[in-house]
């Protein structure tokens, strides 16, 4: 088991996974981390504001985004992951190929946080059995070019839950520990706005499924679009950085719900609305 899966996935507050994009286009903050100084810098100020682990990720996955070569997304990522695990900053990869994953491990990281789930490359369970450390597989249908080209669902929690079950079950046969697999519901990807709200209502039953959830709605689209006083919405969405506040309400929904820990590119934001809950739970236990 990798020397940090205990106390990452050990039982206790919901953790707090800061975003660093080490990308030219990330829908959010494209181009803000792409210098390797920089990246680093920001990597430890996440740490700093009170971030358990640092997901560092050298591949956008806004719709229409092209993908980098596989040594582009390495020459990206390791030197960062490298020089953050270096400081004892929890870092994870968000990476949808195996070599990337496999040098991210042997430089440091402590989790690889997959938006296929390990369907983008069929070596990665193959790298995830042999290095113990904790792995993401996010909910998804089809391949990243468009994340939303098949947003169509009877019963949107039954079937993000049985597919992630089928997910789950899969990766087992392929030999990972059931102690490895954490589940991401995969808000945004193959969902529209009522999709994604349909799961932020039903989390409870993604957190029954058995394994740790990784919650992701940081600065999404549909939480740019709030109604207003009156109930109207905006024509208009706002921009990705003015949705640190909504990001920190689900933040809050998360860990109501049971989630391990959830995704942000704020993490104050985030870490106020997580002690804000703490608080009351402790209130209401005295």
């Amino acid at each position: 088991m990798h020397p940090l899966t205990h106390d990452l996935l050990a039982p206790g507050p919901t953790r707090i996974m800061g975003v660093l994009n080490v990308t030219p286009d990330s829908f959010s903050d494209g181009g803000r981390w792409l210098d390797r100084g920089a990246a680093v810098e920001h990597g430890r100020r996440l740490a700093g504001q009170g971030a358990d682990l640092v997901d560092v990720g050298g591949e956008s996955t806004r719709p229409g985004s092209a993908r980098p070569s596989e040594q582009e997304e390495l020459d990206r990522v390791v030197p960062v992951v490298a020089e953050l695990a270096a400081d004892g900053i929890a870092v994870s990869v968000d990476t949808m190929r195996a070599s990337v994953a496999r040098a991210c491990l042997e430089a440091g990281a402590a989790m690889v946080n997959d938006v296929s789930g390990g369907l983008a490359d069929d070596a990665m369970p193959g790298v995830m059995v042999g290095s113990g450390a904790p792995f993401v597989a996010m909910h998804w249908r089809g391949l990243l070019t468009d994340p939303q080209e098949r947003p169509a669902y009877d019963d949107v929690v039954e079937e993000v839950c049985r597919e992630l079950t089928e997910r789950a079950e899969a990766l087992l046969r392929a030999g990972l520990a059931r102690e490895q697999v954490v589940l991401d519901p995969g808000l945004g990807f193959s969902k529209d706005a009522a999709h994604n709200w349909t799961l932020l209502a039903f989390l409870d039953r993604v957190v029954a499924l058995g394994h740790p959830v990784l919650l992701g709605t940081s600065r999404k689209r549909f939480l740019g679009r709030l109604p207003r006083r009156g109930g109207e919405l905006p024509d208009d969405p706002s921009t990705p950085t003015d949705r640190d506040a909504a990001t920190a309400a689900t933040s809050l929904l998360g860990a109501q719900a049971g989630c391990w820990a959830v995704r942000v590119h704020d993490v104050p934001s985030t870490r106020d609305a997580l002690a804000v809950w703490e608080m009351v739970r402790r209130a209401q236990d005295r």
